[in-house]
């Protein structure tokens, strides 16, 4: 056992921001997704980790303060001198004698920027200037907490498969706080699904996807003819311009595909939709 949460309560005032009534136990290896809507607690739940927020009930870990790095969705260093100084002063070492420095440096692509103020970075270099401080700490935990908030798709498409290569084959345990279905479907083997502070679901994608979704499922356009054409199959909750069905079984899935293929209809299949495991899980949650 890496980190055991239980019976927490966090408090703002008189709110009830974050309770998790249901043990949470995150192992050595485990890379846990916590997804929600805004005002879900995700944020919330990484301060706590961290002690930046008092809260009530227990949290339990073997490691020390200097075995867990974060990387916050803000951060902030001095604009009087290049970002080069502030990576050798807060790390202690020089770039020069440090091979694995070195080798993050370019992995990140972040040689063109050491001479730069940290004012005059992109929103991307930010992003990747932290995260090499972070990896810097070999940390048995991360946290990462929304860690490509603010950044463009394709800048933010590269840097999440950057992390998921770099972490690829390592023990390192993650806790990624996101509201990207796409950055955990990279990332994290686990979810932890949030809703107004509560805990929906906790366990591993595969089993959550089948708990909610069943073995496979099918998305389409929600058009007036697909309405008609399925309208006898019961449909899974689903964002509003598209119709998603469930299948149960293998021959459930080829009826549905020949009737897609008979009138022409363009289809997506999947058994790992994270957005289709967080909009059912929320809505059985709902009922």
């Amino acid at each position: 056992m890496l980190l055991a949460i239980e019976n927490l309560t966090v408090k703002y005032g008189a709110d009830v921001a974050l309770s998790i009534t249901e043990p949470i136990v995150i192992e050595e290896g485990d890379r846990v997704g916590v997804i929600g809507s805004n005002g879900a607690g995700k944020s919330t739940l990484a301060k706590s980790i961290l002690g930046l927020v008092p809260y009530e009930g227990s949290i339990r870990t073997r490691l020390k303060a200097g075995q867990m790095a974060v990387h916050m969705q803000f951060n902030d260093y001095t604009d009087t001198m290049a970002t080069k100084y502030i990576m050798e002063a807060v790390l202690g070492t020089k770039i020069s004698r440090n091979k694995k420095l070195q080798d993050l440096i370019t992995y990140f692509e972040f040689e063109d920027c050491l001479r730069k103020k940290y004012t005059k970075l992109s929103g991307g270099q930010k992003q990747r200037f932290t995260i090499i401080m972070v990896l810097m700490q070999e940390a048995a935990l991360t946290l990462y907490d929304e860690v490509t908030s603010g950044l463009d798709f394709e800048t933010r498409q590269k840097l999440v498969e950057k992390l998921a290569d770099w972490y690829r084959g390592k023990e390192e345990s993650l806790l990624i706080v996101s509201h990207y279905y796409e950055e955990l479907e990279q990332l994290a083997d686990k979810l932890l699904i949030l809703d107004q502070g509560h805990v929906i679901d906790f366990g591993k994608k595969d089993d959550l996807f089948r708990k909610y979704c069943g073995r496979a499922i099918i998305v389409i356009e929600n058009s007036e003819k697909n309405v008609k054409l399925f309208a006898k199959y019961e449909k899974l909750a689903s964002p509003a311009h598209l119709l998603a069905l469930s299948c149960e079984s293998w021959e459930k899935e080829q009826e549905l595909t020949n009737l897609l293929l008979k009138n022409d209809v363009n289809y997506k299949r999947s058994n790992n939709d994270i957005e289709m495991i967080y909009i059912n899980a929320k809505n059985n949650h709902q009922k």
